[in-house]
């Protein structure tokens, strides 16, 4: 790995130095028109900025206290595929709103009974001169009950491969026959909910994409959530870091306790392992190579990660750990507290003000790591066969999915 950061008085330091002067307390619409946002996305909505550029941008945000508008979905994964596949007036509608935080989005994918095998979904979009009239229903849908939008995938041709029949949308969340149920989960937080459609009229321009392309796309989402769910905080992106941890023990006048001293140096450990494998994958872009192996285990890597430190700040406490409530004495370091309770889609002043602070919401919530944006064996699959070249499951090569053959085993 070949890898310098630029100097403290690198011009492109020096200009967003002048821009933040100039702007010390910016709107997320005035972040987005820099290019500030998505630097490296092309004009005019980035900068078309190399990694070492957006590494610069990154670090003199954080050391000005500026925050990128709050949109995980939107502006990681729908925003990206828009950009890809969108008309020029999708474009120009969608794109700004997004990535200055104006509008929110979510995404509707999961089904009640699809499981991880995304392409059998059932949810039908039946075109009716120019529109597409939906009928079905969606899972997990983070943060549905705060959005604007919803990308939205259905079936439009059930007579095809069922990869082949599957279209994207853009979908207004206050569509007529759009109705929701939420899920409240075992932290108590309202984060997902069940979405209904009956009878839904979305007209033909908020397709993205060709009719029946929509199984590629979705996979330009999915890999775009696969890499925002494992860089920053470990509860995918947010919350708090393993060094965050490390530093309140430390504050707190460390531990004496062995096995605990070792488990702080082992997370210690792993958490320098997924900076320098992001670090790897970024030198690899940058000297024109296509990132191997690194970038597919990165998020297997750090859901397990996530799950780790979140046991192991419960385990500091000892058996109060698992009091509402508890966690790390000390207060809480200003990056870590501004996402304590924004985990999964951060808004305003928090998606889930009624929860308890970080430390134990992240141990209740940390299990659902290993599960969302691709669960852990699907993960495990995709590195097994693309990237070790191991042959296929022997019920895929019979043209079984992984469900199908759990629904004959019952």
């Amino acid at each position: 790995m070949d890898f310098d950061l630029p100097a403290a008085d690198d011009p492109r330091r020096l200009q967003v130095r002048r821009w933040l002067a100039e702007h010390p307390e910016p709107t997320g619409r005035q972040l987005a028109e820099a290019g500030y946002v998505v630097p490296h996305w092309p004009r005019p909505w980035g900068l078309e900025a190399d990694g070492l550029h957006q590494i610069v941008i990154d670090e003199e945000l954080e050391a000005a206290g500026v925050k990128r508008p709050e949109n995980l979905i939107g502006i990681g994964w729908a925003a990206p595929t828009i950009l890809a596949a969108g008309t020029p007036a999708q474009k120009d509608r969608y794109l700004w709103p997004i990535l200055s935080g104006e509008e929110i989005w979510c995404q509707l994918f999961s089904e009640p009974d699809s499981g991880s095998d995304l392409a059998s979904l059932s949810t039908r979009a039946v075109r009716d001169g120019d529109t597409y009239v939906v009928n079905g229903s969606k899972i997990w849908s983070s943060g549905a009950h705060h959005s604007k939008f919803g990308i939205l995938i259905a079936r439009t041709d059930p007579d095809v491969p069922k990869h082949r029949g599957i279209s994207y949308f853009i979908c207004p969340m206050d569509a007529p026959g759009v109705t929701m149920s939420p899920i409240v989960d075992m932290t108590t937080a309202h984060s997902f909910n069940e979405v209904f459609f009956d009878d839904v009229r979305l007209p033909a321009g908020l397709r993205v994409g060709e009719e029946g392309d929509g199984w590629r796309l979705a996979k330009v989402t999915l890999a775009n959530e696969r890499i925002g769910l494992s860089s920053g905080g470990v509860l995918w992106s947010l919350g708090p870091t393993a060094q965050q941890l490390i530093e309140l023990v430390i504050h707190n006048g460390g531990v004496a306790d062995p096995v605990l001293r070792d488990r702080l140096a082992s997370v210690y450990c792993e958490a320098e392992v997924l900076r320098l494998n992001q670090l790897r994958t970024l030198s690899a872009r940058l000297a024109g190579r296509t990132p191997g192996p690194e970038a597919s285990i990165q998020k297997i890597m750090s859901d397990d990660h996530g799950q780790t430190v979140m046991e192991l700040a419960a385990s500091t406490v000892g058996a109060s750990g698992m009091l509402t409530g508890s966690g790390p004495a000390g207060e809480v370091p200003e990056p870590m507290q501004a996402g304590a309770t924004e985990v999964n889609f951060p808004r305003g002043g928090g998606q889930f003000p009624q929860v308890d602070p970080v430390w134990h919401y992240g141990l209740l919530f940390s299990p659902a790591l290993t599960l969302g944006g691709g669960t852990f064996a699907v993960q495990r699959n995709i590195v097994a066969e693309q990237v070790l070249g191991l042959p296929r499951e022997p019920n895929v090569e019979r043209g079984l999915t992984w469900s199908e053959t759990q629904r004959r085993r019952t």
